[in-house]
């Protein structure tokens, strides 16, 4: 999986429909190749951008769990910590 593609379900505050997006362009980006899409794939593209987007929203508002929700700060400090230690300061 992409590195910049992050987990998206099960936080407090929820998620958003722009970091759904962030993730979607990640993902399309990722297994298409491009970073940015010639003209002429411009549009299967971002179509597809759009769809991974909806079919992400439904698939997180459907999902449901009994954990608490995550903090984001939380987890971004544990992710800072982990790259710390794999990375040096």
């Amino acid at each position: 999986m992409c590195r910049n593609i992050k987990t998206l379900f099960n936080f407090d505050p929820p998620v958003t429909p722009e970091e759904i997006r962030a993730a979607s362009l990640q993902f399309v980006r990722k297994i298409s190749g491009f970073n940015k899409p010639s003209k002429a794939n411009e549009t299967a593209f971002f179509v597809a951008v759009n769809e991974v987007a909806s079919i992400s929203s439904r698939l997180l508002h459907s999902l449901e769990t009994t954990a608490v929700p995550r903090n984001r700060e939380e987890e971004a400090a544990k992710a800072k910590a982990r790259a710390a230690a794999r990375f040096g300061d």
